[in-house]
């Protein structure tokens, strides 16, 4: 790669920017914990495929992917990651016995794209293959990496409309910056980053994600403890992981279904647990009678509102749901994960809104087995529609699991085209 003039230019700035951010950064809570290993390189050691998992999202996408490489020779892995999360997952996931022989791994914190500092990085790691992870796009990191001829890869690849217009604005940086291959989860992400790296080779691939949806199951005690606490009598609707700008809306859907169909359970699961008061404020001034879940420790008796002020049991709930909304999604906040409470078999609903799933959404919908609404109204009709005329939970289960498995192999799509480059270079 020949020295651009440009590039170096914009690098004395950028370190500089990086250098006054500095302070800040030592003072972040999530960044603070092993700060000197994100400012040097001295932790960092020579690897032959280095793998950066930005946070918990990309740690487990790493994990998948150590867990199905299958390299023919002696290969050392470099995994790195920017947040406690992320170590937090990849070690205990990554045993010995999990990941193939003839791989030598290592797991350590990525360091800060300070030029000086990534250069430092790149020339001591020397790899042949880098593989990023969704959307980490680093200008130092990427420039360094073509300084060193090291085969670049963004897997499992996606681009949101507000990070495409940024980049869009600043093309005339990334084109000198282009990686080697992206795997882009959908046409739409494929189409964003061809216009981002014109000259890249641009695939698309199964999500990775399809192959981690549903394969934990739930924990034992936290199943009967919520089994203990619905009765089999009332039908259950959830709306889950509802965002603070989606409020005022959820307070009219709840009003329309219990207006029309009392009988029932209705279970409001905030997206964060500091929204459980402003939750009971908002039920109290509509004149909603409600019972926080950390209360109930037997069996409910009458249709009612419970605000689930219990962290991680959504997931357990979807397997006891009629129909949930899967909020985040009736505003632009990118959406949540509506294949979750699809796969158990619930009538699943979303908001016109889920860029974050895009790589899910068009064949679900057409499939029916997950339903897009435009706005509350249109979503207080369906859940209404579904309580007054109940589905095949086990129809519904079956199709969206048969779904499910139609849509993997996107792990080992991302290992093949790893090994195909990796053999290159031995």
């Amino acid at each position: 790669m020949t020295k651009n003039a440009f590039i170096l230019n914009f690098f004395k700035l950028y370190n500089i920017l990086w250098r006054l951010s500095l302070p800040f950064l030592k003072k972040n809570k999530r960044l603070k914990f092993e700060f000197r290993k994100r400012i040097t390189c001295f932790h960092l050691s020579k690897a032959d495929i280095w793998i950066q998992a930005a946070s918990a999202g990309e740690a487990y996408l790493a994990v998948a992917i150590l867990k199905k490489l299958k390299p023919e020779t002696k290969t050392t892995v470099l995994v790195t990651t920017t947040t406690s999360q992320g170590f937090d997952i990849l070690k205990p996931l990554l045993n010995r016995q999990d990941i193939s022989k003839l791989i030598a791994l290592k797991i350590e914190w990525f360091p800060f794209d300070m030029p000086a500092n990534i250069k430092e990085a790149v020339n001591t790691i020397n790899p042949g293959i880098m593989v990023l992870l969704e959307t980490e796009i680093w200008p130092a990191l990427l420039y360094y990496l073509k300084e060193n001829q090291t085969r670049i890869f963004i897997i499992n690849a996606r681009l949101s409309q507000k990070s495409f217009s940024l980049y869009q604005k600043t093309k005339f940086l990334w084109k000198q910056l282009a990686p080697d291959i992206i795997l882009a989860t959908s046409d739409q992400d494929a189409k964003r980053y061809r216009k981002i790296f014109k000259k890249t080779m641009v695939k698309t691939m199964p999500n990775i994600k399809f192959e981690s949806i549903g394969a934990d199951s739930p924990d034992t005690d936290t199943l009967n403890q919520i089994k203990q606490i619905l009765p089999q009598t009332l039908p259950l609707t959830i709306l889950a992981s509802i965002r603070k700008q989606e409020e005022k809306d959820i307070l009219h859907i709840l009003k329309n279904i219990l207006k029309l169909f009392p009988d029932q359970i209705v279970a409001i699961f905030p997206r964060h647990m500091h929204r459980i008061s402003a939750w009971e404020k908002h039920l109290f001034s509509h004149g909603f009678t409600f019972t926080l879940r950390s209360r109930i420790h037997s069996s409910l008796t009458t249709p009612g509102i419970i605000l689930w002020d219990k962290f991680g049991e959504l997931k357990t709930t979807y397997g006891f749901g009629s129909v949930v909304f899967v909020g985040g999604s009736l505003k632009p906040l990118g959406g949540q994960n509506f294949i979750e409470p699809a796969i158990e078999g619930a009538v699943t609903i979303t908001g016109p809104y889920y860029d974050d799933f895009a790589w899910a959404a068009n064949d679900i919908f057409n499939k029916g087995i997950v339903i897009k609404k435009d706005n509350w109204k249109a979503i207080a009709e369906t859940i209404l529609k579904t309580l007054e005329n109940p589905a095949s939970k086990s129809d519904r289960k079956r199709a969206a699991q048969k779904y499910l498995k139609s849509n993997q192999g996107g792990t080992q799509q991302a290992c093949d085209e790893i090994l195909k480059a990796f053999d290159g270079f031995i």
